[in-house]
């Protein structure tokens, strides 16, 4: 059980920054921001879990199983992420690639405080057993002064897949989508840094700063960072109503404001971007039908425009209906990985994937959210992303691009190259 109170606060963005320099004193950070971006879908500007009461950490193997255990039995506020390698506790999948994160595969815990923003009023959830510091702990964020910014230590950022490579591995994909093994996959590039000492909740603040999306993440579970720009939500339940909202198509902005225009224009006409985000929707259909009520999978949005501080994204939203005695775990299992991160047929993408990749992705390319006490969810995509394990000193970011028949690789890897841009602005 938790106590709840509501507080009203008077300077949004200043709480929002005192609420997360006070959340970095405990082991593990969930902090979501939706950077008051304007979506239909939304419960919160902002939220912020910390301080684990209970946890659960685990390979793939069984990981929903376990999750669907833990989650039944704690009835709670959980927050966490699955990670794309989950694939192999639904398929007969594998991952060997090289992995210098060294992340768990799933990752919850069930926060003794937790804070809901909602405009100029922040609900604060305590449970029980902490319920006295409260008031305390509220007066030490509401007071709590801003630490200058640290010096950063310069870091080499070093690319995992040379630029020849790439291209070479793109022309392989294209061999396969030709011989009609696949019709689109994702295909992902790590950039890294060794011997790398960074200040993750600075980084943070300056990646979310370039990029102001409304998916916003920073995580910390002891010394393993997760500093998100995500864009794009995997899905969300509210009820009995599930939602997926895929992104596939990017367009650069320009300061221009006629030829922002013209570049959002040509994205919506884009035929090979509309073909690449058609696909996933299709597979998105497929995957929600396995919980949907017959006949309740709907494409509310085909291929709309949206627009973000460094990009404009063309995004569909597909919705069904699921039962009250479904399992929000079992919505989460016949869904994952998304399809925007894999590609179609799914499980021949995820397989070539893992051919030509050389990094096992891990938490990139997976999802994190939370579920309510009553088995609502929502989950973002981890994209536009930089992880940081501390203890190991390895710093990773990957992007990624759909390849499809039309695909030039060229072309790719300058899509991959601005989807990174913000990664090396603010690192470098």
């Amino acid at each position: 059980m938790r106590t709840v109170i509501t507080k009203d606060i008077s300077h949004f963005t200043d709480f929002k920054n005192q609420l997360l320099h006070w959340a970095n004193q405990h082991r593990e950070v969930v902090f979501l921001d939706s950077n008051q971006y304007h979506q239909k879908y939304s419960s919160y500007d902002a939220v912020l879990a910390v301080d684990a009461f209970t946890s659960i950490k685990t390979d793939y193997e069984n990981a929903f199983q376990d999750l669907y255990q833990y989650q039944s039995q704690t009835k709670d506020w959980l927050f966490g992420y699955l990670s794309y390698d989950l694939k192999n506790d639904t398929e007969d999948l594998h991952s060997n690639n090289f992995d210098g994160l060294d992340f768990p595969d799933l990752f919850f815990f069930q926060p003794k405080k937790l804070f809901l923003i909602k405009e100029n009023q922040v609900e604060i959830q305590y449970l029980r057993m902490c319920d006295d510091e409260i008031e305390t702990d509220f007066n030490d964020i509401v007071l709590s002064k801003l630490c200058d910014s640290a010096t950063l230590r310069e870091i080499t950022i070093n690319q995992r897949i040379s630029k020849e490579n790439y291209l070479s591995k793109v022309s392989k994909m294209l061999e396969h989508i030709h011989r009609g093994d696949i019709y689109e996959a994702n295909f992902c590039m790590e950039f890294y840094a060794e011997n790398a000492q960074i200040e993750p909740l600075e980084i943070y603040q300056k990646l979310n700063a370039i990029s102001e999306p409304p998916f916003a993440v920073y995580f910390k579970n002891n010394f393993q960072y997760l500093l998100s720009a995500s864009p794009e939500r995997y899905l969300r339940k509210e009820g009995n109503k599930v939602i997926s909202q895929p992104i596939k198509g990017t367009a650069r902005r320009s300061f221009d404001s006629e030829q922002d225009e013209q570049l959002k224009s040509d994205l919506a006409q884009n035929e090979k971007e509309r073909s690449e985000n058609i696909m996933i929707v299709d597979l998105v259909r497929n995957d929600l039908s396995h919980t949907a009520t017959k006949g309740s999978v709907q494409v509310e949005e085909l291929c709309q425009i949206y627009t973000f501080k460094q990009v404009h994204q063309m995004i569909s939203t597909i919705v069904s209906e699921v039962e009250n005695t479904t399992s929000p775990i079992e919505i989460l299992r016949t869904t994952f990985p998304m399809g925007s991160m894999t590609g179609a047929p799914k499980i021949s993408a995820m397989q070539i994937i893992e051919e030509l990749e050389e990094t096992k992705r891990g938490l990139y390319s997976g999802a994190l959210g939370y579920f309510t006490p009553t088995g609502d969810f929502d989950f973002n995509v981890v994209i536009r992303s930089i992880l940081y394990n501390s203890e190991k000193q390895y710093v990773s970011f990957s992007v990624g691009s759909a390849i499809t028949s039309q695909a030039i690789p060229e072309m790719e890897y300058e899509e991959c190259l601005l989807k990174a841009k913000a990664m090396f602005e603010v690192l470098k």
